[in-house]
């Protein structure tokens, strides 16, 4: 039944309302015969205008997640928590709904609209900004790290080799996101699908790289792509020698040649590695001396290179030197806490922050976590922070 401008007049007197302060076009809703959506048949997002203008230029928007695992949105570059939120307002679906700005732009010859409802929703999705769940792709490409061309694991069909788009299925994250995070692994592409190189495998490729810097007398800050491809060619395919390079080193380019600058901190780094793969602890002392001597002449090896990598322990006698890697601890922020403080009960600033550095998220800053899941004290003139809760 549709309603009379009488009725509509005598509604707005009922509710006090001055006909004279409202536009002129009266919207009558009424659930119709084609008013088949129920609540639930569909879902309303919530988006910042920036995902807007996306959408409105023909992006994508992905839902990305396992049964077991928080849903994510994500668009190219970024990543968010996607959570409903209920609203005691219901929300209708009305087709071909004017606004008041559009009624104001156009003459409406009949000033009651007749509207029909199509659906209605107590609820919406909510985005929020969150770091990219990126620890499954490491994972997932452990269970099949590259060897070398002549490995029985490249000649078995058996074992799991992803493709940018099987990644993209499984990892929670923007492709841009986990493109940064494949570079950061020193990931490469091998015949269409990301690899890790066997840690071995990639001391194997550099010890190469710095031999031969060795025997032809460069410096490291000038390394030429070509002849390396060629002395290094007939011992390992030459785009490997080339990712070394690219891994351990900062590409430029001088009078038409292509050069690399081998960083002497990343070569420093992957010796100290290699040394303490292999050792549960390590005298501190001892250890800086085999270092040393494990890393081409001319470079100097530092403590500060090993943040995120190792942890040194100044009370115990002697000081000892382990490897803790920062990409093997939890992701979830509580987790990671949790093990921290039970590996060590009292941390310093300096040593914590290198293992607490990436679950910083816009704005925040390493002293905003310590605040949320650490208490602070002074401990012999130095700050140093426990956990706030009891760990088990």
């Amino acid at each position: 039944m549709r309603r009379t401008r009488a009725e509509v007049d005598a509604t707005l007197q009922i509710a006090k309302l001055n006909a004279a302060e409202l536009l002129p076009v009266v919207h009558c809703l009424g659930f119709g015969p084609g008013a088949g959506a129920a609540a639930g048949d569909f879902c309303l997002l919530e988006l910042e205008p920036a995902l807007c203008q996306q959408l409105e230029a023909g992006h994508s928007l992905v839902i990305r997640g396992d049964k077991d695992e928080q849903a994510v949105l994500c668009s190219k570059d970024k990543t968010y928590d996607l959570r409903t939120a209920d609203t005691s307002n219901m929300l209708l679906f009305i087709p071909d709904c004017k606004t008041p700005d559009q009624l104001k732009m156009e003459e409406t010859h009949c000033n009651i609209i007749h509207t029909e409802i199509f659906g209605f929703s107590n609820n919406y999705w909510e985005l929020r900004r969150c770091r990219p769940k990126l620890k499954k792709l490491k994972k997932l490409l452990m269970e099949n790290t590259y060897e070398g061309p002549d490995s029985q694991k490249e000649k078995d069909s058996n074992h799991s080799k992803y493709t940018t788009e099987d990644l993209l299925d499984q990892i929670q994250a923007s492709e841009e996101e986990m493109m940064v995070q494949l570079q950061v692994l020193n990931a490469c592409e091998i015949e269409g699908y990301w690899r890790i190189l066997e840690f071995d495998y990639e001391m194997k490729l550099l010890n190469h790289v710095t031999q031969l810097v060795d025997s032809e007398s460069w410096s490291f800050d000038k390394v030429p792509l070509n002849t390396c491809l060629q002395e290094l060619g007939p011992l390992e395919p030459e785009e490997m020698i080339a990712h070394c390079l690219k891994c351990y080193g900062k590409k430029y380019v001088e009078e038409g040649e292509v050069y690399f600058a081998l960083s002497a901190d990343k070569i420093c780094r992957a010796a100290a590695q290699m040394l303490l793969q292999n050792a549960v602890k390590f005298n501190l002392a001892e250890f800086q001396e085999v270092w040393q001597q494990s890393v081409p002449e001319g470079m100097i090896t530092r403590l500060d290179q090993l943040k995120g990598l190792a942890l040194v322990d100044r009370h115990s006698r002697p000081e000892i030197i382990f490897l803790l890697k920062v990409d093997d601890l939890p992701e979830d922020n509580q987790e990671r806490f949790n093990s921290l403080f039970s590996l060590r009960e009292k941390w310093t600033e300096e040593d914590i922050a290198p293992y607490i550095q990436d679950l910083c998220g816009e704005k925040q800053t390493i002293g905003a976590l310590l605040t949320k899941y650490s208490r602070s004290s002074i401990q012999n003139g130095v700050k140093v922070y426990n956990s706030r809760r009891p760990i088990s």
